[in-house]
């Protein structure tokens, strides 16, 4: 493996331990506020929803699908199901809309 190789790894290391290790040094003793805290609960599930929602309007060969597909994550995702229920009921509404409709 070449120095540049182990250079990038150390960096992405690096990159990665700091935004986890700030919020240990600074709120070590102190309680995060419940307003806060439900604040950063969502804060994943806005960027995911951020980086995937582009790519359903963008599908080159036929919209409906990532119309249906996200329909589907979305219905499923507002009855309450679990992150990875909901890609699994996306993917089976898409492989059968997929396999009636193409």
């Amino acid at each position: 493996m070449s120095s540049t190789m182990l250079m990038i790894i150390l960096g992405l290391a690096i990159v990665t331990y700091i935004p986890r290790m700030i919020p240990l040094v600074f709120f070590k003793s102190e309680k995060i506020p419940a307003s806060v805290q439900g604040v950063l609960k969502n804060v994943p599930f806005a960027i995911l929803g951020a980086l995937i929602f582009p790519g359903v309007l963008t599908i080159s060969d036929n919209m409906m699908f990532g119309i249906v597909g996200a329909g589907a994550a979305f219905l499923a995702a507002y009855l309450g199901a679990n992150l990875i229920i909901v890609v699994m009921v996306s993917v089976s509404v898409l492989s059968t809309y997929a396999y009636f409709f193409s």
